[in-house]
C-alpha cells in the first residue's frame, strides 16, 4: 500500500485523509499543520498518522496532499521540496482554482504533479467524510499522477473528470456560477418581492416553485429548453421597462439585470423554434 503524507489538517485535507485511510486506499503516515494542535486534532479525525507541525519530521511517503489555502499552495510545495527528495513520488494539491502547474518546483525536484478537485463543500468534513460517493472531482496533471490518483478516488466513491489545466481559473469559476452567484440572484429575486410589499417569509415561499421547477428543467431539457419569460418570447418592450423599474428600485439590482440581458438573449437564440 502507498504511504500518503499530508500538508494541511483543515476540513478538506482531513475527510480526504479519513476517507482513504477507511477504505485503505493509502497508508496515511503523516499530518503537518501550523501547529502541533492543529495537526495532533487531524491525526485524531482520520485515525491515522503522525501529527507534526515541523516538515523535516513529517513522514517520508509516496504521495504528498497539498490540502492548504491557494496562495499557501507554492510556498508549500517549496517547503516540501527543499525538506527531501522527491524523485518518483507524487505530489497533488485540491484547489479548484489552481493548475497542477503551481506545483512545478516539485514536478523538477522528480515528483509527479496532479490536481484534485472534489465538487462540493467542506464546510462539516465529518458529513463529507460519511456521504463522500458520487462526488465529482476534476482531475488534471501528470500521467503517472493520475494513473494513481484516478484509482483512489474511485476507491472511496468518488467520480474523476478530467478537465483542461489551461482552462482550471474558468472551471472553478463554473461552479462560482452553479452555486454562490446562483444564491446572489435569488437574493435578488427575494428583495423585489420584499419591495412590492411582500413579506420575507411568504417571498421564499413565491420564488420556491420558480426556482425549483427552473433548475430541475435545466438538467432535465438542457438550458435553452428550459429558458421561458420576455426573452424567450422576444418580448424587450417588457424588458425594458422591468430594468427600467428594477433600476429605480435598485441600482445594483438594476445594473445585474442589465448584465443578464445579452447573454440570455444568446441563449433564447439557441432555443429550438
Amino acid at each position: 500500500m502507498r504511504g500518503l503524507s499530508i500538508v494541511g489538517a483543515g476540513h478538506v485535507g482531513s475527510a480526504l485523509g479519513r476517507l482513504f485511510h477507511t477504505a485503505g486506499v493509502f497508508d496515511v503516515r503523516g499530518v503537518l499543520a501550523r501547529s502541533a494542535a492543529s495537526a495532533a486534532q487531524g491525526s485524531a479525525f482520520i485515525g491515522a498518522g503522525t501529527a507534526t507541525f515541523d516538515v523535516a519530521a513529517l513522514p517520508a511517503a509516496d504521495v504528498y496532499m497539498l490540502a492548504v489555502t491557494d496562495d499557501q499552495i507554492v510556498p508549500a510545495c517549496a517547503t516540501l521540496v527543499a525538506s527531501r527528495p522527491l524523485q518518483g513520488a507524487i505530489v497533488f494539491h485540491c484547489s479548484g482554482a489552481l493548475s497542477s502547474g503551481a506545483l512545478e518546483a516539485a514536478r523538477l525536484a522528480g515528483a509527479a504533479t496532479a490536481s484534485v478537485h472534489p465538487i462540493r463543500s467542506f464546510a462539516d468534513p465529518a458529513a463529507v467524510a460519511a456521504d463522500f460517493a458520487g462526488t465529482f472531482c476534476g482531475i488534471e496533471g501528470d500521467a503517472a499522477a493520475l494513473a494513481v490518483l484516478a484509482p483512489a478516488l474511485e476507491a472511496i466513491g468518488g467520480r474523476p473528470v478530467t478537465i483542461d489545466a489551461a482552462a482550471k481559473t474558468v472551471y472553478h469559476a463554473a461552479s462560482v456560477f452553479a452555486s454562490n452567484y446562483l444564491v446572489t440572484v435569488l437574493d435578488t429575486a427575494l428583495r423585489a418581492y420584499q419591495a412590492a410589499g411582500i413579506p420575507a417569509d411568504m417571498a421564499r415561499e413565491l420564488a420556491r416553485p420558480l426556482a425549483q421547477e427552473s433548475l430541475s428543467n435545466v438538467f432535465r431539457m438542457g438550458p435553452e429548453q428550459a429558458l421561458s419569460g420576455p426573452i424567450a418570447r422576444g418580448d424587450y418592450t417588457t424588458v425594458q421597462r422591468q430594468q427600467a423599474a428594477v433600476s429605480a428600485w435598485d441600482a445594483e439590482a438594476g445594473a445585474l439585470y442589465a448584465a443578464l440581458v445579452p447573454p440570455t438573449a444568446a441563449l433564447a437564440a439557441r432555443k429550438p423554434r
